[in-house]
């Protein structure tokens, strides 16, 4: 990791991790006298924002989520290098996931592995956002955005390790990582799709 020292590389992780745990949309929503945990899905996180607060305060939030993702993860690989961007940059997500500051609580972390995503290869986020956009206009459900937008970064990991795209075996172990968080964070949505498909 273009030899960083580990405390140094630690301590990155730990504020990439503090700094993914503020949470945009619960902050937003409270200055605007609102309770997201109470209201809409209860997710603190960029789509409820915008369901119970209105589409404007939910693109800022998602715009505040990705760069949580972004910032950490870009300066991390111009300062220690890629793989050391890897770790900073899935420490945010984790801090969004598991916020100390909502208890453990947490959004479902797609905007800021967005950002953490075009943080280190911007193609890569370019191709998932693209993806996401398409089937969520299609479907009109963010759910969905996010579960073909992961299903599509398992995709561009398997050509990243197949010699296809730039990047080495690190960059695809942590695609897919990324990818499968998204997925395990969406279970419930996969899950009631399912049932839906095989109880018509």
């Amino acid at each position: 990791m273009n030899g960083v020292h580990p405390a140094v590389l630690a301590g990155a992780v730990v504020v990439a991790f503090l700094i993914g745990s503020v949470n945009p949309a619960t902050i937003v929503a409270r200055l605007l006298g609102q309770d997201l945990t109470a209201s809409g899905s209860g997710n603190p996180g960029a789509t409820n924002a915008g369901r119970v607060l209105g589409r404007r305060w939910g693109v800022l939030v998602g715009v505040l989520d990705v760069l949580k993702g972004l910032v950490p993860t870009f300066f991390a690989g111009q300062w220690f290098g890629a793989h050391a961007a890897y770790l900073v940059g899935l420490a945010a997500i984790l801090g969004h996931i598991w916020s100390p500051f909502l208890r453990g609580r947490g959004g479902k972390g797609v905007a800021t592995t967005l950002g953490a995503m075009l943080g280190v290869h911007p193609w890569v986020g370019l191709v998932v956002l693209g993806v996401f956009v398409v089937a969520a206009v299609l479907t009109r459900w963010v759910a969905a955005g996010s579960i073909f937008a992961a299903l599509a970064l398992l995709v561009t990991a398997g050509v990243v390790l197949a010699g296809r795209a730039p990047g080495d075996g690190w960059t695809g172990a942590w695609l897919i990582g990324l990818a499968l968080v998204v997925l395990w964070r969406h279970q419930k949505n996969v899950l009631g799709w399912w049932r839906q498909r095989h109880l018509r």
